[in-house]
């Protein structure tokens, strides 16, 4: 849910033009490996490794832990909102050392760059909240599909605020998801769980979809904070940016769990929860920490590598959800789904595709 709060890391320029032959591709495909492993310590690719194991290993299981909550008993969506961003000070644990070490001072904050802060955290804690009502009507797997329509939101919004450029690849990538999402949709008798109404499931399938349109606008709007107010490319400062977002969306998510009385809703939940109460402060306890060290994980991999890698890890975890979701939690897989994953990912190599030369004419 918090993956949308990234900030693109501009990629740095190749030099030359590609060769005609695949033979000499290949040959200076390798070569340009080599050079780039060289050119950094080994640390840096421990932690690189580190990192992509993060995302694909922690986003997908925060998705199916959220499903899980669901599944044995648990209710309230702001509870699984407010486990989205609980996990915040994770992220000062990192930052607040790097000032000492690095001998390094935090961004100032004025009224302007608060006030975006404050903007971001309220859409972000919206958007969990969203993700929470599809996670609590639909399966897993089918709410992961859906949710990669914020690769196409992202898209449309980064052209609309930032002026990114779309191309023919990444045109046909929205064109591709969004058909991929109409068969999902035409296929929803396969997958609809015996004790959720045609109701329900309607609107968990619209509030993903509604989920992933913000989750595209929290990625340009936070694009473009970056740009224009901070300006640095700097790995503290994508964490200042990261924390402060979090952190604005943990008191407004609070805030909503306080009104709704569901921190005191949470001893009724437990006692009632398949697997009793240890099961369910595990889900809860094990939820937060698997959100965070995903987004840790993203912001390292944007920062490190590129928003490529990042865009290609994204598209990896799609499946590997949906994999997962399958074998451990048993969700419905027809022909249609595997279908409409095939051709999500067929879009998410097209976004790669078309996304790749923009940012290297940055």
């Amino acid at each position: 849910m918090q993956e949308a709060l990234l900030v693109p890391v501009m990629e740095e320029q190749m030099e030359g033009s590609p060769p005609q032959s695949i033979r000499q591709k290949i040959s200076a495909y390798r070569t340009m490996v080599w050079d780039a492993y060289r050119s950094k310590p080994i640390s840096h690719w421990v932690l690189l490794l580190l990192s992509c194991a993060a995302m694909l290993i922690a986003f997908p299981a925060s998705s199916l832990l959220s499903r899980v909550y669901f599944a044995n008993g648990g209710k309230s969506k702001w509870i699984i909102s407010w486990v989205a961003v609980a996990g915040w000070p994770m992220i000062a644990l990192i930052l607040v050392p790097m000032y000492f070490v690095l001998r390094i001072y935090p961004t100032p904050l004025d009224l302007k760059l608060t006030v975006c802060y404050i903007g971001l955290g309220f859409l972000s804690s919206a958007d969990n909240l969203m993700y929470a009502y599809a996670y609590a009507y639909l399966p897993a797997s089918t709410a992961a599909l859906l949710a990669s329509t914020s690769l196409v939101f992202s898209a449309l919004f980064g052209f609309l605020l930032v002026k990114n450029k779309i191309n023919a690849s990444i045109i046909n990538s929205i064109v591709i998801i969004t058909a991929a999402m109409v068969i999902v949709a035409l296929d929803s008798d396969s997958d609809r769980y015996s004790y959720i109404t045609d109701h329900q499931y309607a609107m968990g399938f619209v509030w993903d979809i509604l989920g992933s349109a913000l989750h595209g606008l929290i990625f340009a709007l936070s694009e473009l904070v970056f740009v224009k107010l901070l300006g640095r490319r700097s790995f503290h400062v994508v964490l200042e940016q990261q924390i402060m977002v979090s952190f604005f969306a943990f008191v407004f998510t609070t805030i909503g769990m306080v009104v709704s009385n569901d921190f005191q809703g949470m001893k009724s939940e437990a006692r009632t929860f398949v697997g009793g109460q240890s099961s369910y402060y595990q889900v809860i306890i094990w939820g937060i920490i698997t959100f965070q060290v995903g987004v840790l994980g993203g912001t390292a991999v944007l920062f490190l590598s590129s928003t490529v890698l990042a865009g290609v890890l994204n598209a990896i975890r799609v499946p590997l959800t949906n994999i997962a979701a399958v074998i451990l939690l048993s969700d419905p897989m027809s022909g249609f789904k595997i279908l409409s994953l095939i051709i999500t990912f067929w879009g998410f190599g097209s976004y790669i595709y078309g996304s790749y030369p923009l940012r290297k004419d940055s």
